[in-house]
């Protein structure tokens, strides 16, 4: 916390140096948004506590994201005057994980005990998530901090799955029983609520915000599927069985982010 504070306090003392009067820079740029201008930002969590070692010659830099769901979201604004704008949000991530691991060889050890062979086994984990957002923005102020508010939705999707393979055949020297695919249900989130917070305008068209949101929040999983091979004393057999679903219902206050960095256009 220490550290965000100063990196925090080392801003805000960079931002001294424009020309306070009329809220513009000694080059005459607007400080504040205004109608017709474009702004992203993303959670600065990360970014605060990076700097915030580097003051204190701390080795322990980490990037990685704090906050919930929204590290991983892009805020996009547009300004139809300088005291409202359009908000969206955007999450858009897919990946796959291999992991490989070699074990030893069954059919080789059984034709020879000393063989040392080995085969290799391979784990795939796949995972994709969409999350769109929109909402209107107020604000009010008349210096560099400014208060914000307004309503906000948001809808998410999200699905995963992980896929075995196994380099020992199942046979009768080999009777085991193991899961070679299992699939998540799919998920769907729906919030619907509002927000509001501050907003910190350090330098022209450059902030740093904080926000509260209050929703309405639904998240849903869906059915998934397991499916698990074994030998059943003259062959090998497959068996698919269904996984439980979950759903969830609250009405809470939860932070948006913990420090969002905006740039203005």
């Amino acid at each position: 916390m220490k550290k965000k504070v100063l990196l925090i306090a080392a801003l805000f003392t960079a931002g001294l140096s424009f020309a306070q009067d009329g809220l513009t820079s000694k080059k005459g740029v607007p400080i504040l948004p205004e109608a017709g201008d474009w702004a992203i930002g993303f959670d600065a969590s990360s970014l605060l506590n990076y700097g915030g070692n580097l003051l204190n010659g701390n080795t322990n830099n980490g990037l990685a994201p704090m906050g919930d769901i929204n590290a991983n979201t892009i805020y996009g604004k547009y300004f139809v005057d300088a005291n409202k704008a359009y908000r969206g949000m955007l999450r858009l991530g897919f990946g796959t994980t291999n992991n490989d691991s070699l074990v030893a060889d069954i059919a080789a050890q059984i034709a020879d005990p000393s063989s040392t062979a080995t085969v290799e086994d391979e784990v795939k984990t796949s995972s994709f998530n969409i999350t769109v957002g929109g909402g209107m923005e107020y604000r009010r102020g008349k210096g560099r901090l400014q208060g914000v508010y307004g309503p906000v939705a948001m809808i998410s999707l999200g699905t995963s799955g992980t896929e075995n393979t196994y380099g020992n055949a199942i046979s009768a020297n080999n009777a085991v029983t193991r899961t070679t695919e299992t699939k998540a249900g799919s998920t769907f989130g729906l919030a619907i609520g509002g927000f509001g917070g501050v907003e910190y305008f350090f330098a022209p068209k450059m902030s740093l915000g904080a926000e509260i949101g209050w929703t309405i929040a639904l998240n849903t999983t869906g059915v998934g599927e397991s499916t698990s091979e074994a030998w059943d004393g003259t062959a090998v057999v497959s068996t698919t069985i269904e996984t439980g679903g979950s759903s969830a219902f609250g009405l809470d206050t939860r932070p948006n982010a913990n420090i969002t960095l905006n740039f203005h256009f």
